[in-house]
């Protein structure tokens, strides 16, 4: 066997810094220039007839015109299938009508609700012009819809702006840098569901520290898990809260509901006494019921960030700690 020094002078004289397979680099370059292209199409049919629906239509038929507009307006793939998703499960009027609901979204159950993927989509869209009429109309007219003013995050929902389609230039250097602050906008301390509840426990007086719990870092090295609020202290918890606020989904929601259901039962071995509490919001939950049923069995009760969950969870609080 090589020594360690000899494996790692390989790593550092044979380091190729960037691997790129030509062949790959050139087949992507050619979609990236497709692309470009039809944005230039695009925008010199703009400058020549101005901007019509009809534009925005045609250019969803044609290959990757999903993705152009997507482009030009700076919604990534994953966020425009969020909207979409949104917009099935929403019950709202204005919204429904707007889109032209009825006439392409079927009546589902929760139970059986997925999600849609990329190729669902891009399929409906060859296939319903309703849908495609749909879609133009939310980046028409999406922002000035009530419920999706207040659904959606002021960041993502300034994207649904018409000057973007009509390639003004302050409109192009706002879709440049929402695209280029998307990772440090999501990472933000102050964007952070959690720090709700932080505010409303200081409003009330009451102290909590974050971590492990000692008994559980004690006992159960392999098991235990930082915890998101323990109130009051870690040596005395009488409320043991945990997050999870998601956005987006993944295999690995069913690996956290069985964790969830895991820490439940060592908290209740070791701190029989504390009640263990849920925070669990968010698109990327709602859309997975199965494991939203294993995450929430683990919880005593549970919350979400709506107004009124936050207000029954100040109730909770004041009845806790009187």
């Amino acid at each position: 066997m090589r020594s360690v020094e000899s494996k790692f002078r390989t790593i550092i004289e044979k380091n190729t810094f960037y691997f790129s397979n030509p062949a790959f680099e050139e087949t992507y370059e050619g979609y990236l220039n497709s692309i470009k292209e039809t944005l230039l199409v695009l925008k010199n049919n703009v400058e020549i007839s101005g901007l019509r629906k009809e534009l925005i239509e045609e250019l969803l038929q044609k290959e990757n015109g999903l993705t152009t507009l997507l482009a030009l307006t700076g919604f990534s793939n994953e966020s425009f299938k969020r909207l979409i998703t949104l917009i099935r499960v929403a019950d709202d009027s204005e919204l429904s009508k707007l889109v032209l609901k009825d006439e392409w979204c079927p009546n589902e159950s929760l139970e059986d609700f997925k999600e849609w993927s990329d190729a669902q989509i891009a399929k409906i869209i060859h296939q319903s012009e309703h849908f495609r009429k749909g879609i133009v109309n939310i980046f028409f007219e999406g922002a000035t819809i009530p419920f999706l003013a207040n659904t959606i995050p002021l960041f993502e929902l300034k994207k649904l702006s018409i000057s973007k389609l009509t390639f003004e230039v302050p409109a192009m250097i706002d879709t440049m840098v929402r695209y280029k602050e998307k990772g440090s906008y999501s990472g933000q301390k102050g964007n952070n569901a959690e720090i709700v509840i932080a505010e409303l426990l200081d409003r009330l007086g009451i102290p909590f520290e974050t971590g492990d719990l000692d008994k559980l870092a004690e006992s159960e090295p392999d098991l235990k898990r930082t915890m998101d609020f323990i109130i009051p202290t870690k040596e005395q918890p009488r409320v043991i809260i945990e997050c999870s606020f998601l956005s987006t989904t993944s295999s690995g929601q069913g690996d956290k509901s069985k964790t969830e259901i895991g820490v439940s039962q060592l908290i209740k071995k070791h701190y029989p006494e504390a009640k263990f509490i849920g925070f669990v919001d968010g698109i990327g939950w709602y859309v997975r019921p199965t494991d939203l049923t294993r995450m929430v069995a683990a919880y005593e009760d549970v919350f979400t960030f709506h107004q009124e969950e936050i207000s029954r969870f100040e109730e909770f609080l004041r009845k806790e700690f009187q």
